[in-house]
């Protein structure tokens, strides 16, 4: 659910894309599975000319319209209503709170490690991998690149995912994802759960986001990107969260889980 803000970055890079595929005829977007193969051939040459190489385009060629996507996609709204406190019993915060104290422990050098490097505190890389796969306990099983292609597909909103779409088939091409990798109903990758074309920017080594310890790094490093400043306490880095996330019930919830988990 990750998505709702991790594709703001890329409106710009969606539009040129977009525009660029316009001049040579863009492939066009489809409310039903009834034009998605067609779509699929289309996309192809954009793809291609936007880099994607044979590994990535025979995935393109394998992906099937995700209509599990589409269902989760058209209920999304209803996750993040209410208030705080009732997001965060929906979503189990006391036990995130709980877990994310003990793996905080048990974990020490890596978030020592990580804090260095990218001045982000532990409490927010496991307030975010509680929240997005309750620690890497389910990451998802739907097919990644078919989701990504589903909604890049699909005229709700299009511009959104048409980078991450490409992404994903570069993400192929570079061996961090297979035709057959699954994740979640958007197309979120690993354990906390990243839009392909954030991989590409802010994912570190060698991109493996089912990897703990590449998850959470790079986890840091998106934060870092988006402004986030050591030292300075999660009030003052609220514009960072929201860079995760869009929803405020969901921003509130990784503060207070945060300050929960930092303060033990």
């Amino acid at each position: 659910m990750a998505f709702l803000a991790k594709g703001k970055i890329y409106t710009a890079a969606a539009l040129m894309m977009l525009a660029a595929a316009t001049g040579a005829q863009a492939a066009q977007c489809g409310k039903t599975s009834a034009g998605f193969e067609a779509w699929k051939a289309d996309f192809a040459a954009e793809a291609r000319a936007n880099g994607v190489g044979s590994k990535g385009l025979a995935a393109l060629a394998r992906a099937t319209y995700a209509t599990k996507t589409i269902a989760v996609d058209r209920a999304l709204h209803k996750a993040f209503s209410g208030s705080v406190e009732s997001f965060m019993k929906r979503r189990g915060g006391s036990a995130i709170i709980a877990k994310g104290r003990a793996l905080k422990k048990s974990n020490a050098a890596l978030f020592d490690k990580i804090e260095r490097t990218y001045g982000v505190p532990p409490g927010v890389l496991l307030a975010i991998w509680g929240m997005e796969t309750g620690f890497g306990a389910s990451m998802g099983k739907q097919n990644t690149v078919s989701a990504i292609l589903t909604l890049t597909y699909d005229c709700r909103r299009p511009e959104f995912f048409y980078p991450h779409g490409v992404a994903a088939l570069k993400l192929v091409d570079r061996g961090a994802l297979s035709a057959s990798s699954v994740g979640a109903a958007h197309g979120e990758i690993g354990h906390t759960q990243f839009l392909p074309g954030n991989v590409l920017k802010y994912g570190v080594g060698n991109k493996n986001l089912r990897d703990k310890s590449t998850a959470l790094a790079s986890t840091a490093n998106f934060l870092k990107g988006h402004g986030w400043q050591a030292g300075a306490g999660y009030q003052a880095n609220m514009g960072a969260i929201a860079g995760w996330n869009s929803a405020s019930v969901y921003q509130q919830a990784i503060a207070r889980m945060a300050t929960a988990i930092d303060g033990d």
